[in-house]
């Protein structure tokens, strides 16, 4: 699997955090920035980072603010993202396993380290269940198609 990761300075230190767990996960991370704890906009981050999921580059993609709301917003623009802000274990299983998503969103200040390397894993080890939310994702993409 191979993850894009992005945050805005909010996110800054957590998304550092997550890379290093990437790894330790050994799961390939690629962070987009950015680089430093500096104010930045976070759509400048999250929309290329979600164009480079929709576009098959990337597997998946994690997205990190202040509050993850900005993020979730920026990247949920994008065709093809089905981002979701997660703050607890079974929120980010069941995106997966019934929403498919394929972008995650976190709020630094809203969760701590320890819980965000628990929702990291669970959502990069959880599988869309397809069946009954296959149909459901699909009248999603098929609005997006208009």
């Amino acid at each position: 699997m191979k993850v894009v990761l992005a945050s805005d300075h909010g996110g800054y230190q957590l998304a550092r955090e997550i890379e290093s767990f990437l790894e330790e996960l050994e799961v390939e991370c690629v962070s987009v920035g950015c680089d430093c704890p500096d104010s930045v906009d976070y759509s400048d981050y999250g929309i290329p980072a979600a164009e480079s999921v929709a576009k098959g580059e990337y597997d998946r993609g994690i997205v990190i603010c202040g509050t993850g709301i900005g993020m979730s917003i920026a990247a949920n623009k994008v065709k093809g993202i089905r981002c979701a802000l997660v703050h607890d274990v079974y929120t980010a299983r069941v995106t997966r396993e019934h929403n498919d998503s394929n972008v995650l969103a976190m709020g630094a200040r809203v969760i701590g380290v320890d819980l965000a390397k628990e929702i990291v894993k669970t959502w990069i080890g959880s599988d869309f269940e397809g069946g009954r939310h296959a149909k459901r994702i699909g009248k999603i993409a098929e609005y997006e198609s208009k």
